[in-house]
């Protein structure tokens, strides 16, 4: 019943952006939009290796992102998923290289001081060969590696030649916390994607993936300091959930017995000698996300304020919905 209801909201919603645009004397936009939607002159997806399914058809992405190869436990390039999986894709294929995780691993990935760097180089310009660009996606990096980082991606960008490579940066409101330097890193790679989400995440506080005066915020920082021609904004097609109770925990014996009081808990169990005891507990969720409405809102914020190309993170979570506002300048 929920699901019908919200259908059909968004059926109203999308039915009325159309009417106000056709009010307006708008036309039909390229890469087959309808009249209310957003075109721009890049539109880039990301797809998660074993998730070709969900690449459509005909959507109007210029710039599909094959996520991805890793780094081992030695610097070694790892995992890269094949072109081939989506070599019906008429636009252009980028690999990415993430390490999202191990501060300590990227800073010998990085350090010219280490020969892991430049084989992970080697590697990666191998690896690319079947691609038209490179993205890397390291969001461990030391701030005492951020020129290291410049370098890498310097020598990274001389052995693509023409390939593309793009850089995955953090959402950063001012030049004090963009410690990696946008501007710097502009310098060598030929596009930044700034990922415009997770202002609220898993252990902060209930809010939204990425409200609407935030990204307004982060893409006026970002289109202060990176070419128009060179900055891509991210946006998610996910939400997230947040429970007023945490109940997983560790408890010592007389915590046990003050919650067994607390809860009137009269059953018990042994399970292969083990006592176990269940009660329930009443957890309030809300829930964050997004719609075809608010992508659409979101999108009409970037193209105001002077950005070209946008990316959605990750085909598959998004609204179906939201395809037929997105269209091609």
């Amino acid at each position: 019943m929920r699901g019908s209801i919200a259908t059909g909201l968004r059926a109203l919603a999308l039915c009325a952006l159309g009417l106000s645009a056709v009010a307006a004397g708008a036309q039909p936009l390229a890469g087959g939009a309808e009249p209310g939607g957003v075109a721009f002159r890049e539109v880039w997806a990301y797809l998660m290796r074993g998730e070709e399914r969900f690449l459509g058809a005909g959507l109007p992405i210029t710039d599909l992102c094959l996520f991805s190869a890793e780094i081992n436990a030695y610097g070694e390039l790892v995992g890269v998923p094949p072109a081939a999986s989506v070599s019906s894709f008429p636009g252009r294929k980028h690999l990415v290289v993430a390490e999202i995780g191990s501060y300590s691993l990227t800073h010998f990935c990085l350090d010219p001081a280490f020969p892991i760097r430049a084989a992970l180089v080697d590697a990666i310009v191998a690896a690319a060969e079947p691609f038209d660009g490179v993205q890397i996606d390291f969001e461990a990096i030391p701030v005492r590696d951020r020129d290291n980082f410049v370098t890498f991606l310097g020598q990274l960008k001389a052995g693509l030649g023409p390939r593309i490579l793009s850089v995955a940066v953090p959402a950063r409101l001012s030049a004090a916390g963009d410690a990696l330097g946008y501007a710097r890193l502009a310098a060598v790679a030929d596009r930044i994607v700034v990922m415009a989400y997770d202002e609220h995440w898993s252990t902060s506080e209930p809010g939204p993936v990425a409200s609407m005066d935030w990204c307004r915020s982060v893409a006026a920082y970002a289109r202060s300091v990176v070419p128009v021609d060179r900055l891509v904004m991210g946006l998610p097609f996910y939400g997230r959930a947040w429970g007023d109770r945490r109940t997983n925990r560790a408890l010592k014996y007389s915590a046990v017995e003050e919650l067994i009081a607390e809860k009137g808990i009269g059953v018990f169990f042994r399970e292969s000698g083990i006592p176990r005891v269940r009660y329930q507990e009443t957890v309030n969720v809300d829930v964050y996300y997004d719609d075809a409405e608010s992508l659409l809102e979101r999108m009409r914020l970037y193209r105001d304020s002077g950005v070209r190309a946008v990316a959605f993170w990750r085909l598959g979570q998004e609204d179906p919905a939201v395809w037929k506002g997105v269209g091609r300048d």
